[in-house]
């Protein structure tokens, strides 16, 4: 009996250290080895010789499983050890069969003339303001001394993975997120076109590309990972390249305004318009849908939108939509520490900066887009409608996005 009872007591301390061990090699290995190892540049299928049939068995997927496989994708067979080369076929000229087989990253050819030290001194000052106003109390906003795991679940859907190339990107709506989620899911890999993984970015339709499950954010960690999902998340943040984008949130809000009511969006204007009709435009029964409402030419005003926002009972209802949300409460920037910050006003230097910082320049490029955008400019004139005390309220609202990531207070918009 007593033997008996040493071996139960035997076997799950064994257990326990082996949960450590996968735990541990998960840190030590799994973030940052993941971009060496995985294939990149897809090309043609190359036959394969057909698999051995196997007996058929049945399991129940399980957590440890999950790490299991995840581990075993870095070992040689039989070997134990982690593998540190892709087979190459040396026979073949790579210029000529680039296009025709997968290519380990250090083989990639990247740009190799420096990167400017105008960007990197942009980078360095937008990080380090972040640091220093996150550090002191000279701008405060709910939640900014919480611990990254005190952040809610489902807080965390922004930020989106590609464990490929150890990448984080938290997307901001209105922010050329679309783009970026475009480069995200060819960097990941995670559409195929005939086959193989599609490779233009703008060839992902749009509705793919907002699609949730197109991506992996970290709220999904959850599901898969279980207790076992903060743990796991801290050592993507401390080993994976974070950025995100933002951009001037009075403009961001012209913007949002309108995409979202100046078009035809049946979702959105059933959500949010008819409600601001029925508030603010003495529309107590507005039109029953989108196409009625500008067949009679009733839509909310800008005016409308503003006071929407500033009405305390509209987060009494629901938190903000994501459009309009601040940026500090969809990238929790005082809790994680972000590599690299774009500014939508520098887009294209930044993009260029940024796909060079991931080594990917040469396998993606940023869209460009020749879209009317809304500019800086047109802020006097949208927001001229808008009482002055509405604005100082609505800045009030903004004032960490402004502050956080170096916008200008719009003083001319303020102080008339």
């Amino acid at each position: 009996m007593g033997t008996s009872r040493m071996f139960h007591i035997f076997v799950a301390l064994g257990s326990a250290f082996m949960i450590l061990l996968i735990i541990i090699y998960w840190d030590d290995v799994g973030a940052s080895h993941l971009y060496l190892y995985t294939p990149v540049s897809p090309g043609p299928k190359v036959p394969h010789p057909p698999p051995q049939p196997r007996p058929h068995t049945t399991r129940t997927p399980s957590f440890l499983s999950d790490i299991d496989a995840f581990v075993n994708q870095f070992l040689e067979p039989g070997t134990g050890e982690p593998t540190d080369t892709v087979p190459v076929d040396s026979s073949s000229n790579q210029s000529e069969k680039s296009g025709e087989r997968y290519i380990p990253r250090r083989e990639w050819k990247i740009h190799l003339t420096p990167v400017a030290a105008e960007l990197r001194e942009r980078q360095e000052k937008r990080r380090r303001l972040l640091q220093e106003l996150c550090a002191n109390d000279s701008v405060v906003f709910p939640g900014k001394n919480r611990s990254f795991d005190d952040i809610p679940n489902k807080e965390l859907d922004h930020l989106i993975v590609d464990d490929r190339h150890g990448i984080i990107y938290c997307y901001v709506p209105k922010v050329a997120c679309s783009n970026w989620k475009r480069i995200m899911i060819v960097l990941s890999e995670s559409l195929q076109q005939e086959g193989a993984p599609q490779r233009d970015p703008l060839a992902i339709p749009r509705d793919l590309v907002h699609n949730t499950s197109m991506h992996f954010t970290f709220n999904k960690f959850w599901k898969r990972y279980g207790k076992f999902a903060k743990h796991l998340m801290k050592v993507k943040l401390k080993k994976y390249t974070k950025f995100l984008f933002v951009r001037d949130p009075f403009v961001r809000l012209i913007s949002a305004y309108r995409n979202k009511f100046e078009m035809r969006n049946e979702d959105f204007y059933r959500r949010f318009a008819q409600v601001m009709l029925r508030r603010y435009a003495n529309q107590p029964t507005p039109p029953a849908s989108v196409d009625e409402a500008f067949t009679l030419g009733v839509q909310p005003s800008f005016s409308h939108f503003i006071q929407y926002l500033l009405d305390p009972q509209t987060e009494k209802d629901m938190p903000f939509n994501e459009h309009w949300r601040q940026v500090y409460r969809l990238c929790h920037p005082c809790q994680i520490q972000y590599d690299f910050v774009g500014h939508l006003e520098t887009a294209e230097e930044d993009a260029e900066h940024l796909l060079r910082l991931l080594r990917v320049d040469n396998v993606v490029e940023f869209p460009t887009s020749q879209r009317n955008l809304t500019a800086s400019s047109w802020e006097t004139d949208w927001f001229s409608t808008v009482p002055i005390q509405a604005r100082r309220e609505l800045y009030k609202l903004y004032e960490p996005d402004f502050r956080l990531f170096g916008y200008d207070r719009p003083e001319s918009l303020l102080n008339e």
